[in-house]
């Protein structure tokens, strides 16, 4: 197998192989250029998503700076996506992003990770690589971390500052570090939008529905 290959396949390998660095660098310039865009430039930050990530859906806005190992050119996004600023892709193994998800400032999703035996890191840049999943209509809040290899179901919100080290169900509430289950999304959040404060739903129906 060559060091790509294993790289594919989530076994260890040397992420300083040629085959690999030749392959990545480019990323690197073409995200530069991508940050480097003004506001205004909204046609052009477009289309970098479109021609470099894996997928890209419609309607996705991704507030600058992004940063990424390989550029996103190994996430797969959906549509209607809405990411702060400062989001961290560590994209070496993929990435996949439902429809409606939104991201806070500050997160990092991670699929990289290294060797815990020591004489393996000494000997080389040996890691590997497991994707993460993240379902339709997620809240990611402000500097999450998402670790490799995790999937977090559909609907769940992750509150702010959340390690997210093992797979996070559907509709659920989910904080801390480990992040846990804290409860399940209920009637009660149909009514309630902030702690004790409801929600003015005729209004809100009136102007978003």
């Amino acid at each position: 197998m060559t060091e790509k290959e294993r790289m594919e396949a989530g076994l260890l390998y040397d992420t300083g192989a040629e085959e690999i660095f030749e392959e990545q660098r480019p990323y690197g310039d073409r995200l530069k250029a991508f940050n480097d865009l003004l506001p205004s430039q909204f046609e052009e930050q477009q289309r970098y998503m479109k021609e470099v990530f894996a997928e890209c859906g419609d309607n996705v806005y991704i507030q600058r700076p992004l940063n990424a190992n390989w550029g996103g050119s190994h996430v797969h996004m959906g549509s209607n996506i809405y990411a702060n600023f400062n989001l961290t892709l560590v994209d070496d193994g993929h990435i996949y992003i439902g429809d409606w998800t939104q991201f806070g400032p500050n997160v990092t999703i991670v699929t990289a990770a290294h060797p815990i035996l020591p004489e393996l890191r000494e000997d080389g840049y040996l890691q590997f690589n497991k994707d993460v999943h993240i379902g339709r209509r997620v809240w990611l809040g402000a500097g999450v971390i998402v670790l490799p290899g995790v999937t977090i179901g559909d609907d769940s919100v992750i509150g702010a500052g959340s390690v997210v080290t093992r797979d996070i169900p559907a509709n659920v509430v989910a904080v801390g570090n480990p992040c846990r289950v804290m409860r399940e999304i209920s009637e009660r959040d149909r009514e309630f939008f902030f702690r004790d404060e409801r929600m003015d739903l005729e209004e809100i129906e009136k102007r978003y529905k």
